[in-house]
């Protein structure tokens, strides 16, 4: 996969565990949530239901932005444009579970009715501040 994100983008999205805003549309009528995520070489998964995975099901283009700041500074920000895949793989949605809630302080086996998604980043900006 061609690089879409600096190295500097992708470290800062691994190794910080900050919020992500994902951005859906349906409807012409556009909601923004925040999400927990795990970004790994130009893929973003989220876990994830109810009006987020309706959205995506129905459209799935999406944008994903992840900011992170120290005493109300921004540090830096990544935006994400990219396509959402609904993954219905049990054993994968475990594993993604796994990598995400540990990361935010959940259980690995918290909230499984979450349904597993892949954002595939098509574009992307990154700002250090």
């Amino acid at each position: 996969m061609a690089d879409v994100l600096p190295d500097d983008a992708e470290a800062c999205l691994a190794e910080e565990s900050v919020m992500a805003h994902l951005a859906t549309c349906s409807d012409d009528r556009p909601h923004v949530a925040p999400v927990w995520y795990h970004y790994d070489d130009g893929t973003v998964s989220i876990l994830t239901g109810g009006r987020k995975l309706a959205n995506i099901r129905e459209n799935p283009h999406v944008a994903v932005s992840v900011q992170q700041d120290t005493a109300g500074r921004a540090e830096w920000k990544v935006t994400m444009q990219g396509t959402a895949m609904v993954v219905e793989d049990e054993e994968e949605t475990l594993k993604a579970a796994e990598r995400i809630n540990p990361r935010y302080g959940a259980d690995a086996d918290a909230y499984p009715e979450n349904t597993l998604v892949k954002i595939e980043v098509g574009s992307g900006t990154f700002t250090r501040y």
